[in-house]
């Protein structure tokens, strides 16, 4: 037992930590900037259990339990608004998850690196523009005189111009679009590096043994990025409610704001331009509390089915 303590005692190296003191310097500029800015930010929940207002503060507020919570589940607009995020964050995720496994495993297979590079050059520049950028660019290519219309008639596939913002059935897809071609390039990055990360000698072996190149990305490259993919799956999944403002908020108009609402512009509404804060704290709330219970439970079934889990 008394081995076992001194052993305890001696996990801290003060050599070693004087030797890293520069490093560890720096991580701790890390960790105050995210207590700073990540940590003591929830003290605002306190606002969703209040009847808040500013002048009275968080303290002197009327205490009102979950009665923002009720609000919330009551409002017909509020289940709307889950309807509608959660659509756009499950087809966002499919769609952003397969163009950029696609697009990697395409790219890998260039055996050109010159035109390796200009391709992935190109495709990761669309990540960097900012959303009023890239929404500018949709309004002109979907308008009534824009590319997509005029490509559209001269195949004689309309008759007339089409105003895809004017139908709802048309919003979703859209939004989809916008973020396969904004971050298909960038989200390829790490399937590329885990895709260079295979042994070569498996694919020079699956060649000997007469696999063509369908056959080594089916029974080699697939189950070798298998992993990534299962952990970015898992991490993306808490984000699924995190379908977007910017996009959204941008692209909406009157004639789709059925399907073009989410949690973020709810929060806006009602919280900003509204002026109740208790309520869009409380919706605010709600989207971290399922966020969270998302990731914990597809990383239990991952856990479950034997596949790779984030803890």
């Amino acid at each position: 037992m008394a081995s076992i303590g001194k052993v305890k005692k001696e996990r801290i190296n003060w050599k070693e930590v004087k030797k890293q003191k520069v490093l560890l310097l720096l991580s701790a500029g890390y960790v105050i900037y995210g207590f700073i800015f990540c940590y003591l930010p929830l003290a605002g929940w306190l606002m969703a259990f209040e009847n808040y207002k500013p002048k009275e503060g968080f303290f002197h507020s009327k205490f009102i339990g979950l009665a923002k919570f009720r609000q919330l589940f009551l409002d017909d607009g509020f289940i709307h608004v889950i309807r509608n995020t959660l659509a756009m964050g499950v087809i966002n995720l499919v769609t952003t998850m397969v163009a950029a496994i696609v697009f990697a495993i395409l790219l890998n297979e260039v055996k050109s690196q010159g035109g390796k590079k200009v391709v992935q050059t190109i495709s990761y520049l669309p990540h960097f523009l900012s959303w009023i950028i890239v929404t500018g660019i949709l309004h002109d290519a979907l308008s009534g005189t824009g590319i997509v219309n005029d490509l559209l008639l001269r195949f004689h596939l309309l008759k007339e111009p089409l105003n895809f913002f004017a139908y709802p059935k048309y919003f979703w897809w859209i939004v989809a679009f916008a973020n396969v071609w904004k971050e298909t390039g960038w989200n390829a990055i790490i399937y590329l590096a885990s895709i260079t990360a295979i042994d070569t000698s498996l694919y020079e072996a699956a060649a000997i043994d007469g696999a063509g190149r369908w056959a080594r990305i089916k029974y080699i490259t697939l189950p070798g990025i298998k992993p990534t993919i299962i952990i970015l799956l898992l991490m993306n999944a808490g984000n699924v409610l995190n379908a977007g403002f910017e996009v959204q908020y941008l692209l909406g108009n009157g004639l789709v704001q059925s399907v073009s609402q989410t949690i973020d512009i709810y929060v806006l509404k009602w919280g900003i331009s509204q002026g109740d804060y208790s309520l869009g704290t409380a919706a605010g709330i709600f989207k971290s509390v399922v966020s969270i219970s998302i990731i914990l439970i597809a990383n239990e079934m991952a856990k479950r089915a034997g596949e790779e889990r984030l803890f």
